[in-house]
């Protein structure tokens, strides 16, 4: 870098801060290019010097690797033996073109789903694929296996040993950082304006929220690079992320606090314990995230909500008259936070590896949220392949059209007798994208690049002709040139680029003329047009289309969770499921849904954006379900069923209200289903505490008038979440 003009230095650290890809190019063709040369020229041996740059390409360009150099060096050992196992079926299947095409079919299908088991394995299922794709065309040489492995072998090692020693990248901050961070400003909040702290100076809780506020949205998915997306079906994966989801709601019940508590001209007193517990418990929690500390005890927050529980049932009891409304709102939204801030604290000790207290989840629920705390890793991928074993799920059509675009293109390389027929299928796997427009928009500028890299390559060849000094000279400075302006410039410059690095490196293992570069501008040309034909015929929108079905089903699903509780705590029988619903239980086929619904928004996440799309808030959408299920468990785990049956007038109340938000939720599904953002005026939070004056009415006992508190805050917040999906709404003011 030191030897380059100042100027090229700027404009390379202004489109790649940090120098990334630069530094991954350096280790990419240092492998590639140091394994061809030893293998070509050292040990003669040009088969195992083709696998030696593939192989360091493969991981090195077509593939994603996380985490920091160790960690990706491991990943590179720890996967050999499935690029052996795939090398071996291509070399074994190259003897027909059936055999070869049923072969890939399999393969490509069963490398791209196992994407489901998280972003690492989707990075590397390009390169994987590449090393069936490369040993299935003629020759049929069994012969030469061992030569292919050795190849493989020395081309990954290098780029294992390049990612340790040669220019490695620093480590990447961890999802838990973000985690520790929300945690401890959570913390802040929490006291500075959820009990009304004296100590806390004028504006104190303003800030504190807005750094939360803040925390929180670096929470979201969409924030974070895939590679460190805590997505993976791993036990400490599914803790972080369901902990990121219950910081969000907790953070949203806080912001409740401050108007209530104006409202009600200061905070009850009774409150503060619980507060003060909480916030304990988060910064324990953001100790531990951080590494700081050990995992959180529970039992202080434990202690602290039953305590809490006994007074406010005792004060119930010795209740005359109306009750304050705006008092018992504010110890039922204290006690929803401090709920989750408990199912935080499990997450972290899930994550820390420590034991979890049993499920506490009522048998009709089951499993619980934290089902998967002592399963092993095997049946938790399981688990999740079996989930998305669907034609609903983005994850099995984008293996579905994967699969079938490979098959395809090795039937037409086969029956056209191509000369280079692989580079048919690695056009189809590198210009293939999610959806069927954004393939029609890669395709112009490939091909644009790859035609004038081949007329490059033809000037070249015809007029350096069999000169090796030159194409070893020429190869490691193209390569790398390629390799850095590719991801930078864009897929034109890619495949130009690395259509002539093809020609340096072919010309090199036997006399080449200008014909190679005709043929590798034919068979880019033939790949291209095979995958985006399978773009067109299979799931042709792609994340989008399915996006609005799945973030559709999460919203009727959640309607059903809404109907289903309130008929729960009323002793009222179950409503009837709606058409399309299914017949499984509300909260699970919610948490189902919502898998579904975060699968294809991070494949819609990955696509050029349709303008219809954004006149719907994707992420406010799922938040609206996320929201709703964690705030139905931590209702469920303090309002036993039947809770409200004692007073009819209220459960009569909150049945009705409980069916006018099922059905805005129901309305909203349809408008998201058609991607409209369009909404008719819905129930209104403001009207839910007339069930606290229907339960005085019927001279409802104290457990019973806060078990009606309970059930109106968690419907606040659901009514609540809804307005947040539609452009320009708000959530109702507090009373």
């Amino acid at each position: 870098m030191r030897g380059l003009p100042h100027g090229v230095v700027a404009r390379l650290r202004e489109r790649d801060p940090g120098l990334v890809t630069v530094r991954h190019a350096v280790r990419t063709t240092t492998a590639a290019v140091g394994g061809f040369y030893a293998c070509r020229y050292g040990l003669s041996d040009p088969v195992m010097a083709v696998y030696a740059l593939f192989g360091a390409v493969a991981f090195g360009a077509l593939s994603q690797l996380g985490g920091g150099p160790g960690r990706r060096a491991a990943t590179l050992v720890c996967v050999l033996p499935v690029a052996y196992a795939l090398i071996a079926a291509g070399t074994a299947l190259a003897v027909r073109t059936w055999a070869a095409a049923c072969g890939m079919l399999l393969v490509g299908f069963v490398v791209s789903y196992a994407g489901v088991g998280g972003p690492r394995v989707v990075g590397l299922s390009s390169g994987l694929q590449l090393f069936y794709i490369l040993p299935c065309f003629p020759p049929y040489d069994p012969g030469s296996l061992s030569s292919r492995l050795a190849g493989v072998t020395i081309g990954v090692g290098l780029l294992a040993v390049g990612e340790l020693l040669l220019w490695p990248d620093p480590p990447p901050s961890p999802y838990t950082d973000r985690l520790a961070r929300a945690a401890g400003d959570l913390a802040d909040a929490v006291d500075a304006v959820a009990a009304g702290s004296p100590a806390a100076g004028p504006g104190s809780g303003e800030r504190a929220l807005r750094r939360t506020r803040e925390a929180m949205e670096r929470l979201r998915f969409s924030t974070v690079p895939p590679m460190l997306r805590p997505a993976s079906p791993g036990v400490r994966d599914r803790a972080r992320s369901q902990a990121a989801a219950a910081l969000r709601y907790a953070a949203v019940r806080c912001e409740r606090l401050p108007g209530l508590v104006e409202c009600a001209n200061g905070a009850d007193p009774r409150v503060t314990g619980l507060q003060d517990a909480t916030a304990r418990a988060l910064r324990q929690a953001a100790h531990a995230f951080a590494g700081s500390g050990p995992a959180p005890p529970a039992e202080p927050l434990d202690e602290a909500i039953a305590a809490f529980t006994a007074e406010r049932e005792r004060a119930a009891a010795r209740r005359t008259g109306l009750p304050d409304t705006t008092r018992l709102r504010i110890n039922c939204v204290a006690l929803d936070m401090a709920i989750v801030v408990r199912f935080v604290v499990l997450t972290t000790r899930v994550c820390r590896g420590a034991p979890v207290p049993p499920d506490d989840t009522p048998p009709a629920e089951r499993p619980g949220p934290l089902w998967y705390a002592d399963r092993g890793p095997v049946e938790l991928w399981w688990h999740r392949a079996r989930l998305h074993l669907t034609p609903r799920s983005v994850p099995f059509q984008s293996a579905v059209r994967t699969a079938l675009a490979l098959a395809a293109a090795r039937v037409v390389a086969g029956t056209l007798d191509l000369s280079h027929g692989f580079w048919v299928m690695l056009a189809t796997l590198t210009l293939m994208r999610g959806s069927a427009s954004d393939t029609r928009t890669a395709l112009r500028p490939a091909l644009t690049g790859t035609l004038v890299g081949a007329a490059v390559a033809a000037a070249l060849l015809l007029g350096f002709g069999h000169r090796p000094v030159f194409y070893v000279a020429a190869l490691p400075v193209v390569m790398l040139i390629a390799f850095v302006l590719g991801p930078l410039l864009g897929v034109g410059w890619g495949q130009g680029l690395f259509t002539v690095v093809v020609a340096m490196a072919f010309g090199q293992l036997a006399p080449a003329n200008w014909r190679l570069a005709e043929a590798r501008a034919e068979d880019v040309l033939a790949g291209a047009l095979v995958g985006a034909m399978a773009g067109l015929c299979a799931w042709p929108r792609g994340g989008s289309g399915e996006l609005c079905r799945t973030a559709a089903g999460l919203l009727t699903a959640t309607a059903r969770v809404v109907e289903d509780t309130a008929a729960l705590l009323t002793g009222r029988p179950l409503p009837r499921p709606g058409p399309g619903e299914g017949d499984r239980a509300a909260l699970p086929g919610a948490r189902h849904r919502m898998l579904l619904a975060e699968a294809a928004f991070a494949q819609y996440q990955s696509e050029r954006r349709d303008p219809r799309m954004t006149r719907v808030d994707w992420q406010a959408t799922l938040l609206a379900g996320q929201f709703l299920v964690r705030g139905t468990e931590a209702l469920l785990r303090r309002c036993p069923p039947d809770a409200l049956a004692a007073s009819p007038r209220a459960a009569d109340h909150l049945l009705r209200s409980a069916a006018a938000t099922a059905d805005a939720y129901r309305e909203e599904a349809a408008h998201v289903r058609a991607a409209r953002a369009e909404r008719r005026s819905g129930p209104s939070a403001e009207a839910l505490p007339v069930a606290l004056h229907a339960a005085a009415a019927d001279h409802a006992d104290g457990p019973t008038m806060l078990h009606v508190g309970d059930a109106e805050v968690w419907l606040s917040a659901a009514i609540e979440n809804l307005a947040r999906i539609s452009p320009g709404e708000r959530p109702p003011a507090s009373p």
